[in-house]
């Protein structure tokens, strides 16, 4: 049976065909809508109708920005604002008359890299998203674990500095608002006065502000992530988003992550992900 899976972004959509062996019959991505919830059902509805238009069997899975309230139904986490407290799930398949999977981002990240990604060969996999936002994905044994109320992973909203940055979710303090990428560049214009964007942000190897942004940068890094290996104690931790492209998360960032386990024996593999920015939308597809 052929798969599609839609992969619900911040700034892009992308939606995918697989065949039975997980061969790429087709793909495509447009832009996300911002800020209306409408567009974005008539959107995914869209990139579904293309792509199932020379098939007649097939599975649809969507990747989103946020987690389906086990009490409500609703979508809730999501840093996509407009999504908040929306049926999206019940809406889809209303408009496409067919049931759906739905997963949250980092779940579906998790489970395509613990599948076909760098992965494959760990038990427990802790997939590790940092990009617009900080979440998380656990898979274990192959299978994605949501937890009792399917907020499991969710390492960008524990507190990592008490009464700090202030977080859309209403707390202070969040990871997401130190180690996301709108949090760097915020911090990054505070300390530099210079309003720049992550990637020209790491090549300013030369300015007198950037030694303390990064230090500040990895110091956040490292306890957030000594603290999921404190709990979790995964076989492997993935790197996924925007940030995962940062190089010296994979030496400076590993070993300030290491530095702040609570263990005697520290080797934890820190990896970079195989799938890219597609990982999502192959996880979107993988659970059906």
């Amino acid at each position: 049976m052929y798969k599609i899976g839609i992969d619900l972004g911040g700034t892009k959509t992308e939606g995918i065909l697989l065949d039975d062996s997980l061969n790429v019959i087709q793909r495509t991505r447009v832009s996300t809508p911002q800020n209306n919830y409408q567009e974005i059902i008539n959107q995914i509805i869209s990139l579904v109708n293309d792509l199932s238009k020379n098939i007649t069997t097939f599975t649809v899975g969507i990747c989103t920005p946020g987690a389906i309230s086990k009490k409500t139904g609703m979508l809730k986490n999501s840093n996509t604002q407009c999504l908040i407290g929306k049926p999206l799930k019940e809406d889809l398949e209303k408009k496409l008359d067919k049931k759906i999977s739905m997963e949250n981002d980092a779940n579906c990240f998790a489970i395509s890299e613990a599948t076909m990604g760098s992965a494959t060969n760990y038990s427990v996999v802790f997939g590790v998203i940092m990009g617009t936002g900080v979440g998380g994905g656990i898979v274990i044994d192959g299978k994605i674990h949501q937890g009792r109320t399917n907020i499991a992973g969710e390492w960008g909203h524990h507190t990592l500095h008490q009464n700090g940055n202030k977080c859309y979710c209403g707390k202070n303090g969040c990871v997401e608002t130190y180690i996301s990428g709108p949090g760097l560049e915020k911090r990054w214009e505070e300390l530099s006065e210079k309003k720049e964007l992550l990637p020209e942000i790491v090549k300013n190897l030369d300015s007198p502000q950037f030694g303390q942004w990064k230090e500040e940068f990895l110091d956040n890094f490292g306890t957030a992530l000594a603290n999921v290996i404190d709990i979790l104690d995964p076989d492997v931790i993935v790197l996924g988003g925007g940030l995962s492209n940062i190089e010296f998360l994979y030496s400076d960032g590993i070993q300030n992550v290491y530095d702040k386990v609570f263990s005697d024996l520290v080797d934890t593999p820190i990896l970079k992900n195989n799938l890219g920015d597609s990982a999502g939308v192959f996880g979107a597809a993988l659970q059906n």
